[in-house]
């Protein structure tokens, strides 16, 4: 056993540097979860019904791939690590996995189409989780403090905001520029996966080389058990909590995010999927604009929700930005087809909610890692945040489930190939409404009520974290951590 370093600051550039992980991460969830719905219905030609199922097929992967990859990352003993070992083997294949799902199968049968579809998802999906889950289960063996946890996810979310930022504005735009040009949608989807790929390996080789992990005193492994670990996950109360709040958070962004070219083309483009304005002399589509002001918003306030989740406390905090947020998603429904400016401006208001649902159950995640040791003993983190890392995907894969059934419902049409104005039919016209507005909303007022009976307050938290540091053995169970939630 290693003795850990109990007090180990953080300097600037090594934050920004462990942000810089979630550009990888976020352009990948950002494509995927902007253009990989329309691209399925409108380029694969994929029957929206069986296109959703391809996705909860991928999901029933992940609930074995995710709390099996957190426990096997658990158990690595090395001079790098436990963490960092991942990010350098898995780096490049997880840029390259970009490209699997943007490619079409050379078919017209919808069995085979459904088939390769499900497979890339779940390639795919694998890669993204061996890269994902090490680099969120760093944060609890680089910092011990609360603040410091805050002030780190503010960065990640930075880079989270900023990948979105820049993928949601150029992922489209380049598409709509390759077939202006004569090419086709496939060759445009093609060419921004290979880009973003590309960019997206480079924190993950950075990070490892760049930031080290702190000592921890850790007993010999025991074998890996599924039932047990998810005994570990439900005697957890606090996680329990910010997952429940946390995933009906993603549902209600994924959902908006997926319908949202759908909304831009179909409803206020009146069937124009070319439709853009011109910004500095650039002609950007709708949905890279929207997505772009929405973007920009967050970043901008950043700031200010970490000031006054200081001030306030995070539950409070997330419950004001979640409660904005309800108001301008049901504003949705006053728009009407042509008003281009009503959008952007509900979206680009949308924004600083955005920013509050990406920083506060984050930065909550950590802090339930260390109850469950202050109470157990163990410390379990890598096993913490492959479940989130489910439930995130979970969240995203029944967000899309809902958009495709939604549509397949209520009588979507995909275009023709090569047409580029197509005049969508009303009941599908009305499913796209109101998933993006008021159902997104109902979504947003159940995370509030589970947010509402969060236990967990600063000082709780504060005196959890004075008891465990000032322990001799990090496995020694404590008899009342109880008393905190009581």
């Amino acid at each position: 056993m290693t003795n850990r370093t109990a007090s180990h600051k953080l300097t600037l550039w090594q934050k920004v540097i462990y942000g810089s992980g979630d550009w990888s991460l976020s352009s990948f969830t950002t494509i995927r979860a902007l253009l990989y719905t329309i691209f399925l219905t409108d380029v694969v030609r994929l029957n929206p019904g069986l296109a959703s199922f391809s996705a909860l097929i991928g999901t029933a992967w992940d609930a074995i791939n995710d709390p099996l990859v957190g426990a096997i990352n658990d158990r690595v003993r090395s001079r790098w690590g436990r963490r960092r070992p991942f990010l350098l083997l898995f780096a490049i294949p997880f840029g390259l996995g970009f490209l699997l799902l943007w490619w079409v199968p050379p078919t017209d049968s919808q069995a085979l189409k459904m088939i390769y579809v499900t497979l890339a998802f779940m390639i795919t999906d694998t890669l993204h989780t061996l890269v994902n889950v090490p680099y969120l289960a760093l944060v609890p063996d680089i910092s011990r403090d609360y603040d410091e946890r805050t002030s780190l996810s503010g960065f990640r979310v930075l880079f989270n905001l900023l990948a979105t930022l820049v993928t949601a504005v150029a992922a489209p735009t380049i598409v709509d520029e390759v077939v202006r040009s004569g090419a086709s949608s496939q060759q445009g989807y093609l060419l921004v996966a290979a880009l973003f790929g590309g960019l997206a390996t480079i924190p993950f080789l950075v990070i490892p080389l760049l930031i080290k992990e702190t000592k921890t005193a850790l007993d010999e492994p025991e074998k890996i058990d599924l039932r047990k670990m998810w005994a570990v996950i439900l005697r957890n109360q606090p996680f329990l909590y910010v997952t429940g709040f946390y995933s009906l958070t993603w549902i209600a962004f994924d959902l908006v995010t997926r319908m949202l070219p759908f909304f831009a083309v179909y409803w206020v483009g009146e069937g124009d999927s070319l439709i853009s304005r011109p910004l500095f002399g650039q002609d950007f589509a709708l949905e890279s604009l929207a997505m772009g002001g929405l973007m920009i918003v967050s970043l901008v306030s950043i700031p200010l929700w970490t000031t006054l989740s200081a001030r306030l406390g995070k539950k409070k905090t997330y419950i004001i930005g979640m409660v904005f947020w309800i108001i301008v998603l049901s504003m949705l429904m006053f728009v009407k087809p042509g008003q281009v400016s009503l959008m952007l401006i509900l979206s680009a208001l949308a924004g600083l909610s955005v920013a509050t649902a990406s920083i506060l159950p984050e930065s909550m995640l950590p802090d339930a890692v260390d109850w469950d040791e202050y109470q157990s003993g163990e410390r379990n983190e890598g096993l913490y945040f492959g479940a989130i890392t489910l439930f995130r995907k979970l969240s995203g894969a029944f967000a899309g489930f809902l958009a495709l059934q939604a549509l397949n419902l209520f009588g979507y049409q995909a275009p023709p190939e090569g047409v580029t104005v197509w005049q969508q039919n009303p009941s599908a016209l009305t499913a796209i409404r109101w998933m993006t507005g008021p159902f997104s909303a109902l979504l947003v007022l159940a995370a509030i009520i589970v947010a509402w009976f969060y236990p967990l307050t600063r000082q709780q938290y504060e005196e959890i974290r004075a008891a465990l540091d000032a322990r001799q053995k990090p496995r020694s169970p404590s008899e009342d951590a109880n008393r905190f939630l009581s």
